[in-house]
């Protein structure tokens, strides 16, 4: 049996990427609606939603490249004639079918992808590749618009492969010809002398216009409901309280927590930062007072959830507190102190680097905390669902406040 294809039937390579794709995106689709609605409001229910979602996007992902392979080969092989082209209606639409369920199958996973590379995912992809995206940086924004576009896409997906089946059904039970069987088993179907009817670029070009359609319509859907915050960087919104002699220009406050094995990053868009620091005397020394708006708190997609009550409650817990002395330590510096976040208050040490040129500041540092040590998180037990260690980051450059 032949490799490659025929103007009278499928070759073998053809119909096994057809039949692989057919299974990836019948996996694949139900996966994706099931995870979604699954809640999570205990550890197990969250491992198991994570899980679904690994899986379907894994798979997603599978099923993008044999797609990309099927159309490849599609392109260098002929097509075989079908079987009715005297009927130009129905051969029409059936091109159209394919053309769409062809731009799916690039569409549906690549936007899905995007969005899980531009904002900061729960559930990994579970390929040694494909956690981030060359030039797709880190932004709700871009993730927003490729949730948007997602969504579209998979409903003109789910669309397609329901009136491509309908066809193959209505061709085998109905018209009783070789049109499915062609796909099944390699069949060389006879042909008329009909072809040149049939005309594959409009049923082509109608396939493109639908998606172009479909995705305008979701971004401008999606844009209409908003910009959604934290979609570009940000700098910290800063106020000198308390006599402060140093006044913060421009930071960031980060936070990195593992969940089922992949690093989850975020940042807190809103803190103010009270320093006194007195780096000519000796040794230098300082206070540092830091107060966090934990509802600022920006988390990719689990930023409703560690929100929530069962993690950082904001609705109780609104901000949280850094109060700490500034002291040298071997080659930098340190602050150390206590954080009061959740209610609770626990020590913290935050070692940092600092260089200072005339009145101007650059101080990068770094910290570990237990999330079980504020209570955070105190249904999931497990680490392997949601790590226990919690890594702050913070930079910031600042300005000496002249008396």
């Amino acid at each position: 049996m032949s490799l490659a294809n025929t103007t009278r039937s499928y070759g073998r390579i053809a119909r096994v990427l057809h039949w692989l794709t057919a299974g990836l995106i019948l996996i694949a689709l139900p996966l994706g609606v099931i995870a979604n609605d699954l809640p999570y409001d205990t550890s197990d229910q969250l491992l198991r939603k994570a899980q679904l979602f690994s899986l379907h996007k894994t798979l997603g992902i599978a099923a993008f490249f044999t797609g990309l392979a099927r159309i490849l080969w599609a392109l260098t092989q002929p097509h075989p004639q079908p079987l009715h082209p005297e009927r130009r209606f129905e051969t029409f639409v059936a091109g159209a079918v394919h053309w769409m369920l062809y731009i799916a199958l690039l569409a549906v996973p690549l936007t899905g992808w995007v969005h899980h590379a531009a904002t900061t995912a729960f559930a990994p992809i579970l390929w040694p590749f494909g956690q981030g995206l060359p030039f797709v940086p880190t932004s709700e924004t871009i993730a927003h618009g490729a949730a948007a576009l997602h969504g579209v896409f998979t409903k003109l997906l789910a669309a397609s492969v329901i009136l491509h089946v309908a066809g193959a059904l209505k061709h085998h039970l109905i018209d009783r010809d070789a049109t499915l069987r062609r796909m099944v088993s390699g069949l060389a179907a006879p042909t008329d002398g009909a072809q040149a009817t049939v005309k594959p670029r409009a049923a082509a070009l109608t396939a493109l216009v639908i998606f172009i359609a479909g995705g305008g319509l979701a971004l401008w859907l999606g844009t209409g409901q908003g910009q959604p915050s934290g979609s570009a960087p940000t700098t910290a919104q800063t106020a000198i309280e308390n006599g402060g002699n140093w006044q913060v220009a421009e930071g960031t406050l980060g936070l990195t927590v593992q969940q089922l094995g992949a690093p989850v990053s975020g940042q807190f868009e809103t803190w103010q930062a009270e320093i006194r620091f007195d780096d000519r005397a000796t040794p230098p020394t300082g206070q540092t007072r830091v107060r966090i708006d934990m509802t600022s708190l920006r988390l990719g997609s689990v930023t409703t959830q560690a929100q929530g009550a069962d993690f950082l409650d904001t609705a109780a817990h609104s901000d949280a507190v850094f109060e700490a002395a500034i002291a040298p330590d071997g080659t930098g510096y340190v602050a150390e102190g206590t954080l009061t976040l959740r209610g609770i208050t626990h020590p913290l040490r935050l070692p940092f680097t600092l260089a200072i040129d005339g009145d101007q500041a650059r101080m990068t540092g770094s910290a570990v905390l237990d999330r079980r040590d504020f209570g955070i998180g105190a249904s999931y037990g497990d680490e392997a669902t949601v790590g226990f260690a919690v890594t702050l980051d913070i930079a910031l450059t600042a300005t000496r406040v002249t008396p």
